[in-house]
């Protein structure tokens, strides 16, 4: 079994709070942990807890299974993985913009 990817894992929190212009110290108070905690998180200096990434994802309005995406196999068609990777660039409010539009269209 292949081990999980904290390096990864930390680089997407970072990515998501960034993109949500949200502080370190914002997603520490949100989930009651200390700000070294999550800079330790994001830089691959310890390896985040189920029960404290559950809560960073609630912090940073995301899900764990984005964040965990590219830690197992999911099939995917091409099509599929680059409307993702857009869509990941997109802040929140777009995000949930599209997500009305895709309804929308179904």
């Amino acid at each position: 079994m292949k081990e999980l990817d904290f390096a990864k894992i930390g680089k997407k929190i970072k990515e998501v709070r960034i993109s949500r212009r949200l502080t370190q110290e914002y997603v520490a108070n949100a989930t009651d942990v200390n700000t070294s905690h999550i800079s330790n998180i994001e830089n691959n200096r310890v390896k985040v807890s189920l029960s404290t990434l559950v809560q960073i994802c609630n912090a940073l309005d995301t899900t764990v299974d984005y964040i965990l995406a590219d830690e197992y196999n999911q099939p995917s068609t091409v099509i599929e993985h680059e409307i993702l990777k857009e869509v990941q660039q997109c802040s929140l409010e777009t995000q949930k913009q599209i997500l009305k539009i895709i309804k929308a269209l179904q």
